[in-house]
């Protein structure tokens, strides 16, 4: 069964909270909200919204997390359920996955054409051909396995039962993550280190990207200020 072939990873938030008070300055603002949020013992201070963002680096270089658990983030990730696996394991976050008991997982990704291992960021030496084999014979695994589970799921059998041949690494997936933007922070931080995986590192990057933008200023700001 052919899939559509596509990059690994596909990152995007498809929620987040939204600021619905009227009359504030700009209420799609997640720096605006986390401020007026720190600011509630000061009423006269939320109205003015001067000085978020010097306020935000304040909180964080303190380690005020509070207002950061107020803001509310969903992302949707495609990934390879080796990687999926790693990022169930943050247990802060909530997540939904999809299920290969009611759906096909038979997407055809790209395959991974290095063999460095993970955290490595220097490549080993390894000729072309032993490169080109390796790709050859991910290829043929993928391919073997993709033509069994669709034998199988067209003979009746239950796809809970017919997933069993599908290969973690080579097999994708696509779950939502979701979670305050404290978690959110702590998660990048961890995961963009150079001893994370490639892949899940590529993963976290996708996710400092959107935030970065979302939030109005770089995300360095945050890792830079918050506390170790």
């Amino acid at each position: 069964m052919e899939g559509t072939s596509f990059t690994l990873p596909e990152v995007r938030m498809i929620g987040r909270t939204v600021f619905l008070l009227e009359g504030y300055h700009d209420k799609g603002n997640l720096l605006e909200f986390i401020a007026f949020c720190a600011r509630v013992s000061n009423p006269e201070n939320q109205k003015r919204g001067e000085n978020n963002e010097r306020l935000v680096r304040y909180l964080l270089k303190n380690g005020h997390w509070s207002p950061f658990e107020m803001v509310h983030l969903v992302f949707e990730i495609s990934t390879t359920r080796e990687v999926s696996r790693q990022i169930l394991r943050h247990r802060s976050f909530s997540f939904q996955e999809h299920s290969q008991r009611y759906a096909s997982p038979l997407v055809k990704s790209r395959v991974q054409s290095t063999v460095n291992r993970q955290g490595s960021d220097v490549k080993l030496s390894v000729s072309h051909e032993v490169e080109q084999k390796w790709l050859f014979y991910q290829n043929a695994v993928r391919d073997l396995a993709e033509n069994c589970y669709s034998w199988a799921v067209n003979n009746n059998i239950a796809k809970e039962v017919a997933r069993k041949v599908l290969p973690e690494g080579l097999t994708v997936t696509k779950l939502y993550m979701a979670g305050t933007l404290r978690s959110f922070i702590h998660y990048v931080q961890l995961r963009t280190q150079r001893d994370t995986q490639p892949e899940h590192r590529e993963v976290a990057k996708k996710i400092r990207a959107i935030i970065e933008k979302d939030l109005g200023f770089p995300f360095s700001i945050l890792l830079e200020d918050s506390p170790k």
